[in-house]
């Protein structure tokens, strides 16, 4: 079996890869960066993962991480129109 060649292609490919998991985890964090926007602005969790491709629960997971406090039993937001 002859391996000429093999590993160029290998590396490219690794290399190719890399790059597009790179620019996935930047467009995530900006992702979540804009629910934590979204959410901090007042609007709710179930509203937010309306046009993300997370559920609520991700949702508020993800703004606790980004330090968006949870809304206190008194302030619950009225749903958006």
């Amino acid at each position: 079996m002859r391996y000429d060649g093999i590993m160029d292609e290998y590396e490219a490919a690794f290399r190719s890869t890399g790059r597009r998991v790179g620019k996935h985890d930047a467009e995530r964090e900006a992702h979540i960066a804009a629910i934590a926007a979204a959410l901090s602005a007042g609007h709710r969790p179930t509203d937010v993962a309306g046009w993300s491709p997370w559920t609520d629960a991700n949702v508020r997971k993800m703004a606790r991480r980004k330090g968006v406090p949870p809304a206190s039993k008194g302030e619950r937001r009225e749903p958006a129109d």
